[in-house]
């Protein structure tokens, strides 16, 4: 399988996920735009949202997504994540009913207790995929949603650009990025039990040159995607 490494175009100095988003924890909100992870929320049909009583985000960020999520009714939601700074801006957002500091992959959230599992953004920091896709099964009630959100693999590639920010100094910093083809989430949740129920991508278009110019090049390119997994069973 590839590495990002075969693409890395930048060469940017590195740190690990904790230390990088701690980071870039005080700009996180100015620097990410909806068209990359919400928008492609808005578009999917399934889950039913009005239909998720609790949710599990995983790497909830500074809670991005869980606000979305109260903003579709859903209000027993958990999240996680690795970076003290995020979750304190996911604290004063105040859209999560409880919030810990854990790995994606080893939660310590309760098996079996949720509807959904959501995460955005966050499979280019993890080495494998499979331990991911098998914690969110141990979470899942039969009958729940797997959704993840990702950067597609083929921008990550054309690209060669990693998950990166920019320090108080100038300095622009990457954060420990890997490289996951399509087939491999496709060959760990289904390893894993879960059944693919959706897919939509998004692609670099007019409102996303209009932010960034310097994208000219990559008009109708993929950049994010969504997949919707589905636990099999009734609820």
């Amino acid at each position: 399988m590839p590495s990002f490494a075969d693409f890395d175009r930048r060469n940017y100095p590195t740190v690990d996920v904790a230390t990088g988003y701690d980071g870039w924890a005080p700009t996180y909100e100015q620097t990410v735009m909806d068209e990359m992870d919400l928008a492609l929320l808005a578009r999917l049909h399934h889950p039913d949202w009005a239909r998720v009583r609790r949710a599990a985000d995983l790497g909830c960020g500074t809670g991005r997504t869980g606000a979305w999520l109260r903003g579709r009714g859903i209000t027993n939601i958990d999240g996680v994540d690795m970076s003290t700074g995020m979750l304190e801006l996911a604290r004063t957002r105040g859209a999560h009913t409880t919030l810990a500091r854990a790995d994606v992959r080893d939660t310590g959230l309760p098996s079996g207790a949720y509807d959904l599992v959501i995460s955005s953004l966050i499979d280019e920091h993890l080495p494998k995929l499979e331990p991911y896709y098998a914690e969110a099964w141990r979470l899942a009630a039969p009958g729940a949603s797997c959704v993840m959100v990702s950067y597609h693999p083929q921008f990550m590639m054309v690209t060669g650009m990693p998950t990166h920010y920019t320090t108080a100094s100038g300095a622009p910093v990457a954060i420990s990025t890997e490289l996951h083809l399509v087939s491999a989430h496709m060959s760990a949740a289904l390893a894993a039990g879960w059944v693919l129920t959706e897919m939509v991508e998004a692609l670099v278009d007019d409102a996303w040159l209009a932010a960034k110019p310097k994208w000219a090049d990559l008009r109708g390119h993929p950049f994010t995607m969504a997949m919707v997994w589905t636990r099999p069973g009734q609820s």
